[in-house]
């Protein structure tokens, strides 16, 4: 072995590109993989973690106490399939007017009385101070990143008691805002009685729901007011993981074919190139074995190398990129459990090495299977040409004679040039379908782009402290709407309401003004005209199983409305229901506006508006419109992911060529005597590789056309989004030509400076030994 290592460390110095390649395209499959196996696992296990941790409910229901009584609801827990059960709960809703925020308290507030946090469901993590044991004490519902020292802070809630605060705690289900002791909730009038409910059987949506209809079938009738299932949670905080995962996934299944076939492409002329030297091994007494172990050692020393680096530099870009990821008001706590999981590194350490060794391994054989006489002479023997035939063809046609000799080139080793075609298409591929995700993506970026240009908001803040506007409601949209340079301003205004048959709170979104579309984009249906009616996000339609069409009642501070929805969004906020000012008005009579969204004159200065809108009033404040960041760093991703596979591409195209050019020294030699200039060396290997560039275009395109289709459709789904139509038309003429070009372009980069090597070799240099 000591043998062995000593001949394979030589080969590794001696092929510093062959090394090169292997280490470059190992590291670039293995860190893209890394991420992708690692979102992937994060999309599901810190929250299935937490979840389990917490034993979080499977359903929380609450139900009408009106209608059914404690006892009768306690005695669901013996019901077929209930693993446990945590409650009943007495639950007020208590509505918290704008301007009580600092303590992140406003609009419809849902305080539950509990005597502790502790039980068979729902393990409420108690992170600060202590549970409320007496009248006029209470814990927030609050993830442990909340920051200030608001124990012992009071607050008064309208038309009820002063609480203070005693602790902090966090519950990942989201069953309340508050906890009270039991002895305080019955001065804040519980209208509904909530149940938490875990199930043996808790896989899907119809175990869920089936679990449920066993829990109340001997309840009197409309006894349940409302419910949720944990599984619409797990979608919501997941669902920007389950948006990146298959473009990633795409990436890096796409470097590890890449990987494959650089390897062997690598291997396979390393062992035809080097003949001599295995016949000489052979000479010396090296065994078969050894000869085998030799290839083997000098693919698995970079391979390894480049897996580890690969590794680390995949586990150094997921972490800032997860917390980019997992963003949403229910996330936070999952933060700091998000992270590449051990069986992704440990699977990217052995397995990305294992291919690198498989991929090697068939032509390893062959070098092994070789007697010494025949790799010595085969290594100084002239070759005859297998591709005569097909020059002799190209010569007939009206083309220069040093491409017609180029074009038959990749026909004399076949095998290697099928290799290198393959690694070539795969370019192609990556690059066609990230052409064709970034125009997706910029297009989706650009949705309603241009709507509005700066929002204003009615709260100000001067020396740290907030300053509410001098103006009133209408009176400011007025206002804003004299300043130079506006155009037109709506007025948007939201508050927090119920969803009939949901315990899901949801924000209902009014806007007054002459643009009500925003920067929404319609997908379905029609926008918001007439009274009762509104429109939704997809993710709002897919996740409450609501179809548009369907009539939907709204509960505020004790009044109701029903309204209609016209129009699907493309947006992929689950809470979220938008409807016309009179629409608002009707649920939130007092209703005011807090953002005006302001589209400027096209010779305006936002900057200048922004500044004029805060000095006409103290307790505004501004914010101009920003790009889309999510849009962004998928295109930006995507964009550097194709580079390095091109690279790639391009460095298993160079590798060919320099082993094609070593292989026809002495053809190169006896072509230059009889007058071949280096230009026309330069054009002949050049045209032998954009050969395979061109057969690439046309198997590549369609293939990335292919995984185009297959991975966005799959990246809307992952956030219950519906993309519209020209989103997705991204294919035509022009844009297939210009990725039509990519295989060409990956071919003549990398053949380009083997060409000029061999052009600059004089006759005597290559003809020496004849």
């Amino acid at each position: 072995m000591r043998a062995v290592w000593k001949a394979a460390r030589a080969a590794v110095r001696r092929r510093r590109i062959q090394t090169l390649v292997i280490w470059l395209v190992t590291l670039v499959s293995t860190g893209s993989i890394v991420v992708a196996l690692g979102l992937v696992d994060a999309a599901s296990a810190p929250f299935d973690h937490v979840f389990g941790a917490q034993r979080g409910p499977h359903v929380v229901a609450e139900f009408d106490p009106a209608k059914v009584s404690h006892a009768q609801l306690a005695r669901t827990a013996g019901q077929p399939g209930v693993e446990a059960v945590a409650g009943p709960f007495p639950q007020a809703t208590v509505d918290v007017p704008r301007g009580m925020e600092d303590l992140g308290l406003g609009g419809e507030v849902t305080v539950v009385g509990r005597s502790g946090p502790g039980g068979a469901v729902d393990r409420v993590d108690l992170w600060a101070g202590r549970w409320p044991a007496r009248p006029g004490e209470m814990v927030l519902n609050r993830q442990s990143d909340w920051t200030g020292d608001d124990i012992g802070k009071t607050f008064h809630l309208p038309g009820g008691p002063t609480l203070t605060i005693v602790g902090f705690a966090f519950d990942l289900s989201a069953t309340t805002d508050v906890w009270v002791a039991p002895d305080q909730i019955a001065a804040l009038h519980p209208t509904t009685t909530q149940m938490l409910y875990r199930f043996r059987d808790a896989s899907s949506q119809s175990a869920l729901a089936a679990g449920l209809a066993r829990v109340t079938e001997g309840l009197p009738e409309g006894s349940l007011s409302g419910s949720q299932n944990y599984l619409t949670l797990k979608q919501r905080i997941g669902s920007n993981a389950r948006a990146y995962a298959p473009y990633l996934m795409a990436f890096g299944i796409l470097g590890i074919l890449v990987a494959v076939l650089i390897v062997a492409n690598v291997v396979g002329g390393a062992v035809v190139s080097g003949f001599r030297h295995i016949g000489i091994l052979k000479a010396l007494g090296f065994t078969p074995g050894q000869v085998l172990g030799v290839y083997l050692v000098m693919v698995c020393v970079p391979a390894v190398l480049g897996c580890a680096l690969g590794t680390l530099v995949g586990n150094l870009l997921a972490g800032p990129f997860f917390r980019f990821v997992f963003t949403g008001p229910d996330s936070g706590v999952l933060h700091d459990r998000i992270g590449i999981a051990p069986w992704v590194n440990g699977l990217a350490l052995l397995g990305m090495p294992l291919v690198c060794v498989l991929a090697a391994l068939g032509p390893s054989v062959r070098a092994q299977r070789l007697s010494a006489a025949r790799a010595i002479s085969a290594g100084s023997a002239p070759r005859a040409g297998r591709a005569l035939g097909i020059q002799r063809r190209l010569a007939g046609l009206r083309l220069p004679r040093s491409m017609s000799l180029g074009a038959g080139l990749p026909f004399a080793r076949p095998a290697r040039s099928a290799l290198t075609l393959a690694a070539v298409v795969l370019g192609v591929t990556t690059v066609t379908f990230a052409t064709g995700l970034a125009t997706t993506m910029t297009r989706f970026g650009d949705g309603g782009k241009g709507a509005y240009d700066v929002t204003v908001y009615a709260s100000g803040h001067v020396h740290g402290k907030q300053v509410l506007p001098a103006h009133g409601d209408r009176e400011l949209q007025s206002l804003l709407g004299s300043l130079p340079g506006a155009a037109r301003v709506t007025a948007r205004a939201d508050e927090d309401a119920r969803l009939e048959g949901s315990t899901q709170r949801i924000i209902f979104e009014g806007r007054r003004g002459p643009d009500l579309p925003l920067d929404d984009v319609l997908v379905r249906g029609h926008w918001m005209h007439r009274p009762g009616e509104v429109v939704v996000g997809s993710a709002f339609l897919r996740r409450n199983g609501v179809h548009i069409g369907d009539h939907l009642r709204l509960r505020k501070s004790g009044h109701e409305e029903e309204v209609t929805v016209v129009g699907e969004l493309m947006q992929d906020n689950d809470r979220v229901v938008v409807g016309t000012w009179p629409t608002f008005t009707a649920l939130v009579p007092d209703g005011k506006a807090f953002a005006y969204h302001v589209k400027l004159r096209k010779d305006a200065d936002g900057t200048a508006y922004a500044r004029a809108a805060r000095a006409v009033d103290k307790g505004l404040s501004t914010q101009l419109t920003g790009p889309s960041s999510g849009a962004e760093t998928i295109i930006d991703s995507a964009t550097a992911l194709t580079l390095l596979l091109a690279l790639v591409a391009s460095l298993g195209v160079f590798n060919t060529a320099v082993l094609n050019t070593h292989d026809r020294r002495r053809d190169l030699g006896m072509l230059k005597s009889i007058g071949m200039t280096p230009r026309q060396v330069t054009v002949m290997t050049v045209t032998s590789m954009a050969v395979l560039g061109v057969i690439g275009s046309v198997l590549g395109v369609p293939l990335g056309i292919a995984a185009y289709e297959v991975v966005v459709p799959r990246m809307a789904a992952g956030i219950d989004i519906t993309l519209p139509s020209y989103m997705t038309d991204v294919w035509h003429a022009p844009r297939l030509a210009e990725v039509a070009l990519a295989g060409l372009v990956i071919a003549v980069l990398g053949a380009l400076v083997p060409a000029r090597r061999a052009a600059r070799l004089t006759v005597a240099e290559v003809l020496h030994n004849e």
